[in-house]
């Protein structure tokens, strides 16, 4: 299949592990070049793009927190040194804090809505300052619990209904400049990041039992919806959260 995508180039946030690294991946199938963000893990980003480098693609390591500006910038700079411009931004890196309203602070608050929504906001703005081949696009990883309430989950849930937002009211400010904007809404994803919910063995059987598809949602499932908003196919979907669930949510 040629979804016409080679000699891009992208970047992906938190790409060394679950959901971004499965969309690192996906976009190296189709011969596009992936930086990889990480703050942390150097060995598992170093794999990662290992694995995109078989693929035919290149491979750039970039590390930094996307919720501090000045790594942004300079991310953002040695990005554009290594490769010139950019034309692809998955916005993917999250976090946030999984407790009772009783245990909840405003520390709490503000460093779950920085990761998971404000950060997107300089990530954007570098993009644009960037030179392209072609029209660009802007993809954000959000998840169910923006719309649906899941217990422990308030605030990254605001965090995540607040990304969505934001994508919306982007969208629209920057169609006219040839700049897609839109997220993707995962459904539940057995990934290392629901290893910090309490409650995480009752939260994947009760969403495998609920989803009409018969299972529940992979990595794979979520990086196949990020390539195809990535492509010209896609050229006239903006502002959109589209849901990757398997139809959990029309589910009364």
């Amino acid at each position: 299949m040629d979804l016409r995508l080679r000699g891009k180039r992208a970047l992906v946030t938190g790409s060394s592990r679950g959901i971004g690294r499965a969309i690192a991946l996906s976009l190296a199938d189709f011969k596009v070049d992936v930086a990889i963000n990480f703050f942390r893990n150097r060995t598992a980003a170093e794999e990662v793009a290992k694995e995109i480098e078989a693929r035919g693609a290149r491979a750039l390591l970039l590390r930094g927190n996307v919720a501090n500006e000045e790594h942004v910038a300079r991310m953002f700079a040695e990005l554009e040194a290594a490769w010139g411009g950019l034309e692809f931004l998955i916005s993917n890196a999250a976090s946030g804090v999984l407790k009772p309203l009783p245990e909840l602070t405003l520390h709490h608050f503000h460093w779950t809505m920085d990761i998971n929504a404000f950060a997107l906001l300089p990530l954007v703005q570098e993009l644009l300052r960037l030179p392209a081949r072609g029209e660009k696009a802007v993809v954000a990883v959000s998840s169910l619990g923006a719309i649906r309430a899941i217990p422990n989950y308030t605030a990254v849930g605001a965090s995540k209904a607040a990304l969505e937002s934001m994508v919306r009211h982007l969208a629209a400010e920057l169609a006219p400049q040839g700049v897609r904007i839109n997220a993707v809404s995962a459904g539940t994803v057995d990934t290392d990041a629901l290893k910090h919910f309490p409650n995480r063995d009752q939260l994947l059987d009760e969403s495998a039992r609920r989803t009409p598809a018969g299972r529940l949602i992979t990595p794979q499932d979520v990086a196949n919806t990020v390539v195809f908003l990535c492509t010209e196919f896609a050229s006239m979907i903006h502002g959109q959260t589209i849901l990757v669930d398997g139809g959990y949510s029309i589910l009364a």
